[in-house]
């Protein structure tokens, strides 16, 4: 696939979600790894979609009173990988907002994320993280 191709796939899953209709993690493959740099309670490998999903993403959106919405500051493409800068709000349980911005490069291969590397403000997750008990 294409350069433009492959971050047009990104852009469109990045409006799907923030219309509420879908998302990016719609495009991870089954076997697609997922990698959170830095020193966050999240912070490691998850090999597979599935692992990813189950450790990070559904105790995360567990936490929220209303879905994460992005918006994208800039997308890249180069080559396989695509580039995502990009902020991101929610209202948590609790009735505080979680504000965080996110860099996330994604490998693509037949139109799927096959892999991942993610970097975000470990602060500012940590604390949401420890704070709220998911639902």
């Amino acid at each position: 696939m294409s350069e433009k191709s492959n971050k047009q796939l990104v852009a469109e899953a990045f409006d799907a979600w923030a219309a509420g209709t879908g998302g990016v993690f719609d495009l991870l493959a089954e076997d697609a790894d997922w990698t959170i740099v830095g020193n966050s309670v999240a912070s490691g490998t998850y090999p597979t979609r599935k692992a990813f999903l189950d450790a990070v993403i559904y105790p995360f959106n567990a936490r929220m009173s209303s879905p994460l919405v992005p918006s994208v500051r800039a997308l890249y493409a180069d080559g396989d990988t695509v580039v995502a800068l990009f902020d991101a709000s929610a209202t948590v349980r609790d009735g505080s907002r979680y504000d965080n911005t996110y860099a996330w490069f994604l490998t693509m291969r037949d139109q799927r994320i096959v892999s991942a590397v993610a970097f975000f403000d470990s602060v500012e997750f940590n604390d949401f993280w420890a704070r709220v008990q998911p639902a």
